[in-house]
């Protein structure tokens, strides 16, 4: 298989777990485990197996002079982007913060001209558009909608967490050139894991262990193995293929997944015209944007 199908392949995976994990997390928090010690769960258990795998398949040195950048990409890929998120998270809705995420790969499209120097292309707007119209098209018909006085701060939150997300792809760009996925996130995770201990350690302290019911325990387990650990290396491994506003506009399937998933598994919602022609905005924008950095 070609490189960029797995790269593409790897990409549609992590933005199904994505697409799950908002209701998934929703339901951990804040009424088993608070935000902060789930922080800590997810970024402690995803650094022990991100290590463990890399002690196996992967040895590797990084360069001294990369530590820095290393230590920045933790900071707003692991820190920023998991505290406010999971935080932003448990003070709005998953709708609300679905929505605002869709800001994402704009950020990434502005940040790829002023940093990486990338062309804005009328192909690539247009990607964008066709995407953004496609994700918006299911998310604000939806009841559960209610961006407000109510949800501000966490709205707030999962914005400045979009915006943290965009600035961690734009920064690994260039080492995702020089090492591989498994070295790079194992210091990217430690050095996170670092971070967040003093916000995340006096919460966790907190978890009354025998109250947690089997399912929310799965919940846990999904969101340390699949949303981080899986999702971060596949994440990483995409751009070793794809430029960052590629991997960024994949963001616009996780409403479609996580209708589809409404529909076949709880049977509480029903597919209709205009979730066909949002997947086919979707998919439309993201072959735009692809075709075009092919050519590039």
């Amino acid at each position: 298989m070609h490189k960029t199908i797995k790269a593409h392949l790897a990409l549609l995976i992590v933005n199904i777990i994505y697409g799950l994990n908002y209701s998934i997390a929703k339901e951990v928090m804040p009424e088993y485990v608070m935000p902060f010690a789930f922080v800590l769960m997810r970024v402690g258990g995803a650094l022990i197996l991100f290590w463990i795998a890399s002690a196996f398949f992967i040895k590797e040195k990084i360069d001294r002079k990369d530590f820095p950048r290393i230590a920045l990409l933790a900071f707003f890929g692991v820190a920023v982007n998991q505290l406010l998120f999971l935080k932003g998270l448990s003070l709005t809705s998953p709708i609300n913060a679905s929505i605002i995420m869709l800001s994402n790969p704009i950020i990434v499209l502005i940040a790829s001209a002023l940093v990486l120097k990338e062309k804005i292309s009328n192909i690539k707007i247009t990607g964008v558009f066709f995407g953004l119209t496609g994700a918006f098209l299911l998310l604000f018909f939806n009841k559960s909608f209610s961006i407000g006085s109510a949800t501000a701060i966490g709205d707030i939150m999962i914005l400045i967490n979009s915006m943290s997300w965009a600035i961690f792809i734009i920064m690994l760009n260039p080492l995702i050139k020089k090492y591989n996925a498994f070295t790079i996130v194992k210091w990217v995770f430690l050095f996170g894991f670092i971070y967040v201990l003093p916000f995340g350690y006096s919460e966790f302290k907190q978890i009354n262990w025998h109250s947690i019911p089997p399912n929310i325990y799965w919940g846990i387990g999904f969101v340390v193995v699949a949303t981080t650990f899986i999702a971060y290396f596949l994440n990483t491994y995409a751009l070793r293929e794809l430029k960052p506003e590629v991997v960024s506009i994949y963001i616009y399937f996780q409403p479609f997944i996580a209708a589809l998933v409404a529909i076949y598994y709880f049977n509480n919602d029903e597919f209709d015209t205009r979730k066909l022609i949002s997947g086919i905005l979707i998919i439309v924008g993201i072959y735009l944007v692809s075709m075009r950095l092919k050519k590039t």
